[in-house]
């Protein structure tokens, strides 16, 4: 009889926060399970980045990338918050995944279909056609812990959240704060938490989740999912921690010129300042952070935007373009950049980070904490500012400093981080005893990410194990239909 070779479905949202750890799993599939991969991404409010991206990757002859068409999005109006504008474009694209995913079907039948956490609306169709559906969270085993009960948050809390009067416990996990909550859930009666809801209510459909993370990073959140009665009442699906998964080195990039100024720099002396591909400052706090930045006398490099004083996101959905980013010295303090041309290096817009935290000049990371960034960073072992601005992020920055890999600045008043404190924390981490601290217990998250991944680990057993699953309700499924 002739041997198919196993096929399976990912779909990505829009984000790159989506987009880059489910293609890592789908080379992952590719390269050591055997599998062909239906990737589906997104074109609607699809990104510069996003579409770089996709065109570096290199040649594979079991990934094929398959872009949607873009969905109308001409009746939402532009001040849509991120999860209403996300929730109706993966809606609206289910009737063209559903007919590609017939299409292909002919290049073999399919063994899982596997989506983020904005992608549950495709478990209707795998319901269709019985297909197996799996989660994949992008994020923390501590928020996915949070997403799963907020349901039962949500049947539990008359009025806002906000209006609480102490921190929301999830059961077995940290107590998350008020003021660290996700933009979605801090307005009930708002589009964007309706939105939210939506997605979390449909998690407990899928036939396991997926997680990015691994057990030595996030071992009390794993250990609540696997033994709360809470997560069981839910019920919730099998759990697989199968991370860290992030972007490989690229040494096509070492010509790149940020790249050459790192080389040119003593070893861990430099502090890798970045917000991601959408976190954007405002013009108070971008100011103050230069200033901060010139008084610590610290080595830096830092990946400068337009500052933004509507909103923190700004490049969510563009990120990867220069065109509206100008010249830095509009926005950065006059001289700042003449001031400290032999210390530091401005880069607009953006840096290929990975390569960056990989560099052996580079000593700090002042992040916004984005889950990608995150394990980039614990994997390359270099210690964290953590300077959280919006989704989830708030919810990481705290774990991090509870692990003893990041330092969180103290903001005023009206939430902007003085120089002066920009300044002590860069200089605890670049040059203190506790920067030290932090090297060590980033040393051990490191090599207990390494051991995980590595063949016989546990988080490469999980991937072994769900691949085996995927392999042999395919072969079920073509004995029952005679094959």
């Amino acid at each position: 009889m002739e041997t198919l070779k196993p096929h399976v479905a990912i779909l990505a949202s829009p984000g790159m926060g989506h987009l880059i750890p489910l293609l890592e799993l789908a080379k992952r599939l590719v390269s050591l399970h055997g599998f062909s991969v239906l990737f589906f991404v997104q074109t609607t409010y699809s990104s510069v980045a996003q579409s770089q991206l996709l065109i570096s990757l290199p040649d594979s002859p079991g990934l094929n990338i398959v872009e949607l068409p873009p969905a109308d999005v001409s009746d939402i109006p532009s001040h849509a918050d991120a999860d209403t504008r996300i929730g109706l474009v993966m809606r609206r694209s289910m009737p063209a995944l559903e007919t590609s995913l017939s299409d292909y079907g002919s290049a073999g039948p399919l063994s899982a279909l596997i989506v983020d956490i904005f992608g549950t609306d495709a478990f209707d169709i795998a319901h269709k056609s019985g297909l197996p559906k799996y989660l994949f969270c992008t994020s923390s085993a501590a928020f996915l812990a949070y997403l799963l009960y907020l349901p039962m948050l949500h049947q539990q809390t008359e009025g806002e959240f906000c209006d609480l009067g102490g921190p929301i416990m999830i059961p077995g996990c940290a107590p998350i704060q008020i003021k660290d909550l996700n933009d979605a859930v801090k307005d009930r009666k708002s589009e964007g938490y309706r939105w939210f809801l939506h997605h979390v209510r449909r998690y407990k459909e899928a036939d396991g989740i997926l997680v990015n993370t691994w057990d030595e990073l996030d071992w009390k959140s794993l250990r609540a999912l696997r033994e709360e009665d809470a997560f069981k009442q839910i019920p919730t699906p099998s759990v697989y921690p199968i991370g860290p998964l992030i972007k490989e080195v690229q040494t096509s990039l070492r010509g790149v010129e940020c790249l050459l100024w790192l080389d040119k720099q003593p070893p861990k002396s430099v502090l890798f300042v970045s917000f991601g591909s959408g976190g954007s400052l405002s013009s108070a706090q971008v100011k103050e952070l230069a200033w901060g930045l010139e008084q610590s006398q610290q080595r830096y490099l830092w990946v400068v935007r337009r500052p933004n004083d509507f909103t923190q996101s700004a490049s969510f959905f563009s990120s990867g373009g220069n065109e509206d980013d100008g010249n830095p010295a509009e926005y950065l303090p006059v001289g700042f950049l003449d001031r400290t041309l032999d210390v530091g290096l401005v880069v607009p817009c953006w840096a290929p980070q990975v390569e960056i935290l990989a560099h052996s000049s580079t000593g700090g990371f002042l992040t916004h904490c984005g889950w990608n960034s995150t394990l980039e960073s614990l994997v390359h072992c270099v210690p964290m500012i953590a300077w959280p601005l919006y989704a989830e992020q708030r919810m990481n920055a705290p774990m991090l400093v509870d692990l003893r890999v990041a330092v969180r600045p103290i903001g005023a008043g009206d939430g902007v981080v003085g120089r002066k404190e920009v300044e002590r924390v860069v200089r605890l981490v670049m040059e203190g005893v506790e920067g030290n601290e932090l090297k060590a217990k980033t040393t051990q998250l490191r090599d207990s990410a390494i051991r995980t991944s590595t063949v016989g680990g546990i988080g490469y057993n999980l991937l072994c194990q769900v691949a085996n699953d995927w392999k042999m309700a395919l072969d079920r499924s073509l004995h029952v239909k005679g094959k």
